[in-house]
């Protein structure tokens, strides 16, 4: 039995809930976790223009005053010729499983988060994510340097495992972020499809444990 996040870093939403989803899973230690990432902008190649960064900041405005995360504005409206691409950010969080499964894959994939959403870094680079990540999991018990990072993440298997889990995620159904399913018995369970504070999530894991749900 395990939980199963489904989620994007540079999905706005899948921020705020990983503040959520962090005090879950404190508070059931017994319950492995398992990440999927989505791609909400896989392989992007439009320029974000003024119209797309005023959407943004309508999202932001929304998951700030739910989540209370800071986001730095200033530096989403003073990028230029931006590609909104999250291609990149996955395929970093799948490196850091394929070069430390036995970390805290949460904790890389929110210090990916903070890096674009509070820190203005630019996560379409492969150079940034390698070292965010690399860092992320040193700070874990896992030192993994820059550059072995980097050298995975270039990887054309690692570029591959990424499409492959896009695929997986489309496949069991999902296309928005995030999602929190149970896996039990072989099976998926949904339990939240989308934000939802901490209380709510326990409660409505409580409903899934107690089987008063649907398989999806």
């Amino acid at each position: 039995m395990k939980l199963v996040f489904v989620g994007d870093p540079m999905c706005s939403w899948c921020y705020g809930f990983g503040k959520e989803l962090s005090i879950l899973t404190e508070r059931h230690p017994e319950l492995q976790l398992e990440i999927l990432v989505g791609g909400v902008r896989a392989g992007a190649t439009d320029l974000l223009d003024e119209a797309g960064k005023q959407f943004r900041l309508g999202h932001w405005a929304r998951v700030e005053a739910s989540s209370g995360l800071p986001f730095n504005r200033e530096a989403l409206m003073g990028r230029t010729n931006f590609v909104y691409d999250t291609e990149p950010v996955c395929r970093a969080v799948v490196t850091a499983r394929r070069l430390a499964p036995e970390a805290d894959q949460l904790k890389v994939f929110r210090a990916l988060q903070h890096a674009f959403y509070v820190d203005g870094l630019d996560t379409t680079s492969g150079a940034v994510l390698a070292e965010v990540a690399a860092e992320a999991l040193s700070k874990d018990g896992h030192p993994v340097s820059q550059a072995a990072f980097f050298a995975e993440y270039q990887q054309v298997a690692t570029v591959a495992a990424t499409r492959t889990e896009f695929a997986q995620v489309r496949a069991i159904g999902i296309s928005s972020f995030p999602a929190l399913l149970l896996e039990a018995d072989g099976r998926l369970f949904e339990i939240s499809p989308g934000y939802a504070h901490a209380d709510q999530l326990e409660r409505q894991l409580a409903a899934v444990l107690q089987h008063q749900v649907v398989k999806i």
